[in-house]
């Protein structure tokens, strides 16, 4: 394999590595221009990346982790509906909490009217005095500070702090406030106390209150649909192992090499920058400024209906390893065999949070039960489980990551490498399927077109980094918190 850095009409060659959101989103923009001098490598055997989805002999389909299809762009709804056409399901979210033997609708902030009377009184009072002493958010130094000054003691201590520890596997204080965006229902006081006094649930807040689902093979089923138009240059199992800046080439683990005038990365920065090159040590050192959790999507089939509206459950509480629960078998009538049940559970892990994978099926199982979702019984009814181990799970917002960014990503674009995607850019905030697949669409619009990216935009890295320490190793800090998805 040997690919000519320009054909014979001067054309660019363009290289993607990985066919995840973000490569399959630049491919099929290339494809759409015309661009011939281009080829797209998976590491695997399939497309999707993180998105992708698995199907076992007993005929469930299992996704990593509970993802759900929103948007923020026109030409992501467009394309979504070319692919899919008329086979998805049209869902309303109906997300909950399970906390205090009871349920709370999401987001919990929003619904705090449901909890005891006196834990009620501590969340407000949490609220009031956060006000009273004149906390601001903005000014918070970390994710922790800022949850405290947001939405006060009582809400912290219940809910935010002990439910974002489970979610990412780092304390809240080696976490940014710059991610949060519309991740994070902020805090209004008096639509709060309204709900209280009315007696009134508040449950449509957030971009994704309702979404699209693959009719067939799950999310994955989306991703599966891209092959057609990229399959003359697309190669699978081609696993990047080198990349020379200099001489613009990649080497595979096969042996092969190819050229490259442009170089597209989805694979996780850590990742890419070992295998560079001539790589500067500042910028290797760089990458310790990039943390990241690990996990388990784990799913497990029953064979009873799935007697349920709930689209997905979180679960902030330590009787349970998972944060989250989702329906998967709710969203398409065929992700699972009729009449049966299938939960996807979603458990993350670091140093900060161990867990052990020989066990963790089975405290997955005895936690579904701990909460009520299963029966002591049930487990004779069980008819398949799968655990899907992920190296790579979130990319942690850390209080230095956009310090390590600022180095890292302006020494790969002066070399002509874009490195997009969930763990390409490594910034969670723009992590969903629409953002990801945007960036690989905007990167070709500015190499061919000369269009600026809008999902991702380097000089918005900078804006807060004089607010960080000059250390360079993160805090060994204990706190936790918020409400992300």
């Amino acid at each position: 394999m040997n690919g000519n850095s320009k054909d014979g009409n001067g054309e660019k060659r363009i290289v993607i590595l990985g066919a995840g959101p973000t490569g399959l989103g630049a491919a099929y923009r290339l494809q759409e221009l015309g661009h011939r001098n281009w080829n797209i490598y998976e590491a695997t055997d399939t497309l999707g990346g993180l998105a992708r989805s698995f199907t076992d002999e007993q005929g469930f389909t299992y996704d990593i982790g509970g993802h759900v299809m929103f948007s923020h762009y026109e030409y992501f709804d467009k394309l979504v509906d070319k692919l899919l056409g008329h086979d998805y399901t049209q869902i309303q979210r109906e997300a909950w909490v399970w906390m205090m033997e009871r349920w709370v609708p999401y987001p919990f902030q929003n619904n705090i009217r449901h909890l005891p009377n006196d834990v009620l009184l501590e969340c407000l009072m949490g609220l009031i005095n956060a006000q009273k002493e004149g906390r601001d958010p903005k000014a918070a130094r970390n994710f922790k500070e800022f949850n405290l000054a947001q939405f006060g003691d009582g809400i912290c201590k219940y809910f935010m702090l002990p439910y974002n520890f489970k979610v990412w596997a780092h304390p809240a204080d080696m976490m940014n406030k710059e991610w949060i965006g519309e991740r994070v229902a902020l805090v209004n006081i008096e639509r709060i106390l309204c709900n209280v006094i009315e007696q009134k649930d508040d449950v449509n807040w957030g971009p994704n209150n309702t979404f699209k689902f693959p009719l067939y093979g799950g999310t994955g089923g989306l991703y599966a649909r891209y092959e057609p138009y990229i399959k003359d240059n697309l190669y699978f199992n081609k696993r990047a192992t080198g990349i020379d800046p200099t001489a613009k080439t990649v080497t595979f683990e096969d042996g092969d090499t190819t050229h490259y005038d442009v170089l597209l990365n989805t694979m996780p920065l850590t990742e890419l920058l070992p295998m560079m090159e001539g790589c500067p040590e500042s910028v290797r050192a760089a990458s310790s400024d990039l943390l990241y959790s690990s996990g388990y999507s784990i799913g497990v089939g029953i064979d009873r209906p799935t007697a349920t509206s709930k689209c997905w459950i979180y679960y902030p509480e330590d009787d349970s390893p998972f944060y989250r629960v989702t329906y998967l078998s709710h969203y398409s009538p065929h992700i699972a065999p009729p009449d049966t049940t299938l939960f996807l559970t979603e458990t993350s892990t670091s140093k900060y949070k161990p867990v052990n994978e020989d066990t963790i099926l089975e405290e997955t199982i005895q936690g579904l039960i701990n909460v009520g979702l299963m029966k002591e019984e049930e487990r004779d009814i069980i008819l398949t489980t799968k655990v899907i181990p992920i190296k790579y799970w979130y990319p942690t917002p850390s209080v230095y990551r956009d310090r390590g960014l600022g180095v890292i990503q302006p020494y790969l674009m002066e070399n002509d490498i874009y490195s997009r995607g969930r763990f390409g850019a490594w910034c969670y905030e723009i992590g969903n399927m629409d953002h990801s697949t945007m960036m690989g669409v905007e990167v070709i619009n500015k190499v061919l077109l000369g269009e600026p990216e809008q999902t991702w935009k380097l000089h918005d890295l900078p804006d807060h980094l004089e607010q960080m320490p000059a250390a360079s190793a993160p805090p060994e800090a204990v706190g936790v918190s918020a409400d992300a998805q």
